[in-house]
């Protein structure tokens, strides 16, 4: 069964750090874009990060820019997404998702998610 574990959610206070792994199982990431998403209540699902099949791409919101970082390490079938001076604003729960080969900044492209893991900034 081809599947997406999510973790390495929590409470964090604002100006902390966090850092999700995204592992893969019944299939290798050698081949799949990994994307994060994260979805707030009331709100829509949006894009965090992406990191490319080989690694050579990543893109990042704006709203994430210079604090949170991508990573992967296919030897141990896992993407990281490394977030530092974290904010109330990033509260969300955070999904990752995999696609062939190259990031593509919206939902409907995914083909396999996790199951998400909450990320609550707070004082």
């Amino acid at each position: 069964q081809l599947q997406l574990v999510d973790s390495g959610g929590g409470l964090v206070q604002p100006g902390g750090s966090l850092r999700l792994s995204c592992a893969a199982s019944g299939f290798t990431l050698d081949y799949y874009a990994i994307g994060w998403f994260r979805q707030a209540p009331g709100k829509e699902r949006e894009g965090v990060s992406c990191i490319s099949s080989s690694g050579g791409g990543t893109n990042y919101a704006d709203s994430v820019k210079g604090r949170f970082t991508i990573s992967r390490d296919n030897a141990k079938n896992t993407v990281y997404l490394q977030m530092n001076s974290l904010k109330p604003e990033d509260t969300a729960v955070y999904y990752c998702a995999a696609r062939p080969n190259h990031c593509m900044r919206t939902p409907p492209w995914y083909n396999y998610w996790g199951q998400g893991t909450q990320v609550t900034v707070s004082s």
